[in-house]
């Protein structure tokens, strides 16, 4: 097996399992349960893409641009409006629900994830990896691995809508988005107090 196949597939290998059941996956699911699955896929591969190419360009680093306390309240922010706005929806009948159309779908999930990674344990990982082995295959890998989770989080957010009422898939949405923010907030406090 040649050298790049190998660190290819050991970057998907470690990115895959460390990301499956991760917020991203949630947060994927989430968004492709309320709107067009492929805006979402599409918003999150482009954004896995670019953090792991800021990851294997400047390793460890791309994590510390902005501080820990920065990054993790900016992320609680985004998912509490988030969470807001899928408990109003939740209200909505689902003929009144307006459908977004696909570039603000794609925008939100780009800046959801995008937000949401920066510094996570996959873009260290992947950071950690383009220090020993070569760059290109530990991108690639990388990034197929976050594309391939974040298409399992799109088809279980898309079955979770064929199968349940639109209200209730938005409040436990709301709830998930809610809870993520919570968490970043902690996050947030708890970097600002070491």
């Amino acid at each position: 097996m040649n050298d790049f196949v190998l660190t290819a597939s050991t970057a998907l290998g470690l990115v895959a399992l460390a990301e499956l059941g991760d917020k991203t996956q949630l947060v994927c699911m989430t968004l492709a349960a309320r709107h067009p699955p492929m805006p979402v896929l599409l918003g999150a591969i482009v954004a896995f893409a670019i953090l792991n190419l800021l990851a294997v360009s400047f390793g460890a680093a791309a994590a510390a641009w902005l501080p820990e306390w920065l990054v993790a309240a900016a992320v609680a922010i985004l998912f509490a409006v988030f969470g807001i706005n899928a408990l109003r929806e939740a209200g909505e009948e689902a003929a009144e629900i307006r459908e977004r159309d696909g570039r603000s779908v794609f925008l939100s999930a780009f800046a959801m994830i995008f937000l949401a990674e920066l510094g996570d344990k996959t873009q260290l990982a992947v950071a950690g990896l383009a220090g020993t082995q070569a760059a290109l295959p530990v991108w690639v890998g990388g990034t197929l691995a976050l594309a391939l989770t974040s298409a399992l989080g799109v088809l279980a957010g898309q079955t979770v809508l064929r199968r349940l009422p639109l209200h209730i898939v938005h409040r436990v949405s709301a709830a998930l988005f809610l809870l993520l923010a919570a968490v970043a907030a902690w996050r947030a406090v708890a970097a600002l107090s070491a």
